[in-house]
């Protein structure tokens, strides 16, 4: 049983860094930082740096490693509800139990999920969408990451994959997704995605647009639209498009309360949800229609607190 006094670590590891946060058992984060993500030799000494960083830096927020009552961990790939990994390709890792591994290194409880699952879990607990039992969290960055909670549990699915929904096909096309795929929600509606629908309406008119002067980014084609550039709200209306539509799949299946959207592209705020609702609309199933659309809260630290969660969760089962 948990008292006060007690701490977990949640740590959200990403291909570059690796954020570390302790926190209360009631969330309040006491103190977070940063260590670099070793990559070299599979990913060998990702788990032992953080074991180390952690028993390093309890002293800073007044704590004792006898305090830590468990750790939770994300990671960038499939995880199952047992904690093994089905290979994290941009960190090294194979197929592995992560839980068992460092347990052995801490000698504590640990729990570990997917990032964006994990993520999803963290917006729920302490983010915008509190107190919602069924949510649906997608990450619009560099691809599409997926987290999904019903009936307030996170969905992992039998190899952890569940809520890899940037890899359904919403509309065939030539070319091939990062999946070997073809036609992936993400080929369409991540930040590449958006970038692709862009240079395409570019290379099949000569229509002045000032998108042609600059490199590409969502961030500018927004940007371009708000000067008035006829090009850069064409894009910015089929981008709308065609994320409304694939939400309209997802929410078709799921059946969230709440859909929130994170990630680069979710920074244009309340412009990004007027411009899907038409579509969503238009294709969603009428049981399914009455959805709140927020953006997500909690940014960069979604995966702390998610991880923290999900070691609570855990240990006070």
């Amino acid at each position: 049983m948990l008292k006060e006094g007690d701490v977990v670590a949640g740590v959200d590891v990403g291909g570059t860094t690796v954020k570390i946060g302790f926190f209360s058992p009631e969330g309040r984060m006491l103190h977070a930082f940063e260590i670099v993500t070793r990559t070299e030799d599979a990913g060998a000494y990702i788990l032992p740096d953080i074991a180390e960083a952690i028993k390093r830096e309890l002293p800073v927020c007044g704590k004792t490693y006898e305090d830590l009552k468990g750790i939770g961990l994300d990671v960038p790939g499939p995880v199952d509800s047992a904690g093994t990994i089905y290979r994290a390709v941009n960190i090294g890792w194979g197929v592995f139990s992560i839980k068992e591994e460092m347990e052995k290194l801490t000698n504590v409880p640990v729990a570990a999920g997917n990032d964006a699952t994990v993520a999803a879990l963290g917006e729920v607990w302490k983010g915008c969408a509190k107190d919602c039992d069924d949510f649906l969290l997608l990450t619009l960055g560099t691809g599409i990451g997926g987290g999904i909670v019903t009936g307030g549990k996170i969905l992992t699915g039998a190899t952890g994959a569940g809520g890899e929904i940037g890899h359904f096909c919403l509309e065939e096309i030539d070319e091939a997704c990062t999946c070997g795929c073809r036609g992936c929600f993400e080929q369409f509606c991540s930040a590449t995605g958006f970038v692709r629908i862009t240079r395409k309406l570019l290379s099949e008119t000569n229509e002045v647009s000032i998108l042609r002067e600059a490199p590409i980014d969502s961030k500018e084609i927004f940007a371009a639209a708000a000067k008035g550039d006829a090009l850069a709200n064409e894009a910015i209306h089929l981008y709308g498009h065609y994320l409304g539509k694939g939400i309209a799949v997802l929410c078709s299946i799921l059946n969230p309360e709440v859909v929130a959207l994170g990630g680069g592209v979710s920074k244009a705020g309340e412009q990004l949800i007027d411009l899907l609702r038409p579509s969503f609309e238009a294709h969603v199933f009428h049981a399914c229609r009455d959805v709140s659309f927020r953006i997500a809260t909690l940014g960069n630290d979604a995966g702390m607190y998610g991880s923290a969660k999900l070691i609570l969760d855990l240990i006070s089962n």
